[in-house]
């Protein structure tokens, strides 16, 4: 499948598994806080969806905001990630909120869930996806109307223009787009589901 938002310098790669422990490392908090980057956006109770958990740097401070009556859905493409973050839960005692799933190449699988999600994380993974426009397209399914969506992508490795693309292809499939917030690093974007037109 082509990438709808492809370009010379950017082109489709996915993290290589083993790279996971290393962005789950303690010492990358030192760069980046979940629960900085996480404020106001997850509240206890609710339907959380991350695409591309890794190990689960972002996954597990998630899981103890949405609490016991909250669901977080991690999202990704290699089982070894998946295994590895389901230890990581079930070390941190949050094993019971996550809803871990091993998603096929062109779809999240993700139907289950339409119109449940109020909050979706999308951080460094939409320039690795095969389809950008069919990304945003899922996750807007998956979207209750209002959901937010925080896109962040890394600075040092994703050009201004494939993140503007990115945000365009949102934009797209229905998300307006607020006020960025400033994760370290990153080029971000806040976007809300909307129901008109």
């Amino acid at each position: 499948m082509k990438n709808s938002v492809s370009s010379p310098d950017q082109p489709h790669s996915v993290c290589p598994w083993w790279l996971g422990y290393l962005l789950a490392s303690p010492v990358r908090r030192i760069f980046q806080q979940p629960a900085q980057v996480l404020a106001g956006h997850v509240r206890e109770g609710m339907t959380v969806l991350e695409p591309g958990p890794g190990m689960g740097f972002f996954t597990l401070e998630m899981a103890r905001r949405v609490g016991p009556s909250g669901r977080v859905i991690a999202v990704d493409v290699q089982p070894r990630m998946l295994e590895e973050l389901r230890r990581r839960a079930a070390k941190a005692g949050v094993l019971d909120r996550l809803d871990a799933r091993l998603a096929a190449p062109d779809s999240m699988g993700l139907a289950d869930v339409t119109g449940l999600v109020d909050f979706t994380l999308a951080f460094a993974v939409v320039h690795e996806l095969p389809s950008a426009a069919g990304f945003f397209r899922e996750v807007a399914r998956a979207s209750k109307p209002g959901a937010r969506l925080l896109l962040a992508e890394p600075a040092g490795h994703v050009t201004a223009s494939h993140f503007d693309a990115e945000v365009q292809a949102a934009r797209d499939a229905r998300f307006r787009l607020l006020e960025p917030p400033s994760v370290r690093r990153s080029r971000t974007a806040l976007l809300e589901r909307v129901t008109a037109p």
